[in-house]
């Protein structure tokens, strides 16, 4: 994923898309919303979704592996074997995981407006996150559906945004969008210095911006 500092606005569409679309709790936010005054000369907008590393160190520190990398390389929750330790939260260094203290049983503050939920709640006792919508993701070989160009396909966040500041797609195929986004651009990662590997790339806002 790719999100443009340039591009967003802060009108938090992508937040209450994804809390609609996987039911999360209200104050459960798998996409965070935060505002930086002081790196660059214009005020800038950065959400924070999971940052899916290639080397997570939330998947390092699961006593039962109920945090996994699927063969797709996005990090995954296993909530069967879930045993609510909060290894993870503590060892995630982006602070993008939250713990169920109890059921969800309220209604959902952003649904129907923003979506209607298409995953299960998560139960009480779990750590949840950002999944890149990955129950889209599953099924869009098979329906023949192209992630980051098809809606079916693509993260909710993505698809709400009205400037277009969020981009998915495939790294590996030069022609994905999320690869012809980055290209040009002045890019970086959260805390690159401690080699996680994100896979959601910050694009900088340009000196003309």
């Amino acid at each position: 994923m790719a999100i443009d500092l340039q591009a967003c606005i802060g009108c938090e569409r992508c937040v209450h898309a994804c809390q609609a679309t996987n039911d999360t709790a209200e104050g459960h936010l798998w996409n965070v919303l935060l505002q930086d005054d002081t790196t660059f000369s214009k005020p800038v907008f950065i959400t924070r979704p999971c940052m899916h590393c290639e080397h997570a160190p939330c998947v390092d520190v699961c006593p039962v592996q109920a945090t996994y990398h699927r063969e797709d390389g996005l990090v995954a929750m296993d909530y069967d074997r879930c045993i609510g330790c909060r290894y993870c939260m503590v060892a995630c260094p982006y602070g993008v995981r939250v713990f169920n203290w109890e059921d969800n049983t309220a209604e959902n503050p952003s649904a129907p407006t923003w979506g209607e939920p298409e995953i299960p709640r998560r139960p009480r006792g779990v750590v949840e996150k950002c999944t890149f919508c990955a129950h889209r993701l599953d099924s869009a070989a098979e329906r023949g559906l192209t992630p980051g160009i098809d809606r079916a396909a693509t993260p909710a966040c993505c698809n709400v945004c009205p400037t277009e500041a969020r981009v998915f797609g495939d790294l590996k195929d030069p022609n994905s969008p999320v690869s012809k986004a980055l290209e040009g651009r002045q890019v970086v990662v959260l805390r690159s210095e401690l080699g996680t590997n994100p896979r959601v790339f910050y694009l900088l806002p340009t000196e003309e911006a």
